[in-house]
């Protein structure tokens, strides 16, 4: 199938294949006389692989191992689990963060008055240094 065929068939985008292609995340498929590649089954599968892989938010380089792991039928499977486990940690790590970022926008949000007033907390926070950022100062207006 040509890449169009293929796209639809994964869900990856052409441009997507090609810059796959281009930094050797998966095999360039043989090409036709004309010059069209054609994609067999098992790219499809490879492409449906590295979808996948980049839904779960795993990096280039983290994708790269995986394809080589899958590819390599003599791996052990504790490499894979080691590799899962590191990105569980950082995705964990990132949901902290998100999630103290909200806390501290929601405290703001709500020290905001959102009226007419040009006193605004958020702003404020936003040109303090993080250091200078633990106590937000209070806007409300009252003693």
């Amino acid at each position: 199938m040509k890449i169009g065929e293929a796209a639809a068939a994964s869900g990856v985008s052409a441009k997507m294949i090609r810059y796959y292609e281009d930094i050797g995340l998966i095999d360039a498929p043989p090409r036709s006389a004309s010059g069209y590649r054609h994609y067999r089954e098992e790219d499809i599968h490879m492409l449906l692989f590295v979808r996948r892989g980049r839904e779960l938010g795993f990096s280039m380089p983290q994708l790269r191992t995986l394809t080589s792991l899958w590819r390599d039928k003599t791996r052990a499977s504790a490499d894979v689990k080691r590799l899962a486990n590191d990105h569980i940690a950082t995705l964990n790590a990132r949901i902290a963060s998100l999630q103290a970022m909200a806390d501290t926008l929601k405290t703001l949000a709500r020290q905001c008055q959102g009226d007419a007033r040009p006193d605004c907390p958020i702003l404020d926070a936003l040109r303090q240094p993080q250091a200078d950022r633990s106590q937000p100062q209070d806007h409300s207006g009252q003693k």
